[in-house]
């Protein structure tokens, strides 16, 4: 657990050192994947996965793919790039760090797992309801007992109500 954090803290330091946090602004993205030609769609994912590591707001590609797709194509681009970044995230952290959250001893920890292990899909879907992209929300889960399988399905399915939203609300929140 212990490597997972650190493995976690380097990757933020490495964003913050080199800017990149800053950097990848969502026009920034934009002029990137609109670069990359016919492998735009992938190097959207690629940026998207090294942006939510180094914890740039994956608001920034949602919004970024509705500027480059439009917003039915970029809704589709922001939710796969965002199921992309997270388990990219999920399986980076798990390879390091195992899962030693599934044999914690604190009872209040215990009580938050054991609704993990009961309704795995449901619990994950309500954290992203309200964590969105929130890297910490990977990082725990990666670190419980939580199947990737679970991890996957209860995210796209907590995620397509503010992606949504996100895309309705576009020119509002971004114009």
């Amino acid at each position: 657990m212990l490597l997972a954090l650190l493995l976690i803290v380097a990757f933020v330091v490495v964003g913050k050192a080199t800017g990149l946090d800053h950097t990848l602004s969502r026009e920034r993205v934009k002029t990137m994947v609109e670069g990359a030609g016919a492998l735009g769609l992938l190097a959207y994912l690629a940026i998207f996965s090294i942006g939510q590591l180094v914890g740039v707001p994956g608001l920034v590609f949602v919004a970024a793919g509705i500027l480059i797709y439009g917003k039915l194509y970029g809704a589709v681009a922001g939710l796969l790039g965002a199921v992309v970044a997270m388990t990219i995230s999920f399986l980076v952290v798990r390879g390091v760090g195992g899962q030693p959250l599934g044999g914690a001893q604190n009872r209040f920890m215990c009580r938050i797992l054991a609704q993990l292990d009961e309704r795995p899909i449901r619990a994950i879907a309500l954290l992203r309801l309200v964590f969105w992209l929130a890297p910490p929300v990977n990082y725990a889960l990666a670190l419980s007992k939580v199947r990737l399988r679970d991890f996957i399905l209860g995210s796209v399915l907590g995620l397509l109500v503010p992606i949504g939203i996100a895309t309705f609300f576009f020119d509002w929140l971004f114009g």
